[in-house]
């Protein structure tokens, strides 16, 4: 079955509710990944060699960058490419197993 873009992937992680220090990490990790994947939408753009016209000028480039702004949210919130997993469970590894006691 094949989803649209922008439906999110199905969920692998436990349902377990996430320690803030990790969905912290979670949302980091993600925000990478959709940095990681614009600037290769970016270069891969910079490489065509389509002729300047009216129609690629200044609004069709903004145009483009939202687009692939959006793309690369969309891609690495549904961890579509795994940037994201990766990233996560490299630098979880670093993270206490369980959170400190507050307060004592």
């Amino acid at each position: 079955m094949i989803r649209p873009v922008s439906a999110p992937a199905p969920s692998t992680a436990p349902s377990a509710p996430l320690l803030p220090e990790r969905a912290a990490l979670r949302e980091a990790a993600e925000g990478f990944e959709a940095i990681m994947l614009r600037k290769l939408l970016a270069s891969a753009r910079a490489s065509s060699f389509a002729e300047e016209t009216p129609l690629t000028g200044g609004g069709m480039q903004q145009f483009q960058t939202m687009r692939d702004e959006h793309f690369a949210n969309l891609a690495a919130q549904s961890g579509a490419f795994g940037f994201a997993r990766s990233i996560e469970a490299s630098l979880a590894q670093h993270m206490p197993a369980t959170p400190a006691p507050q307060g004592e």
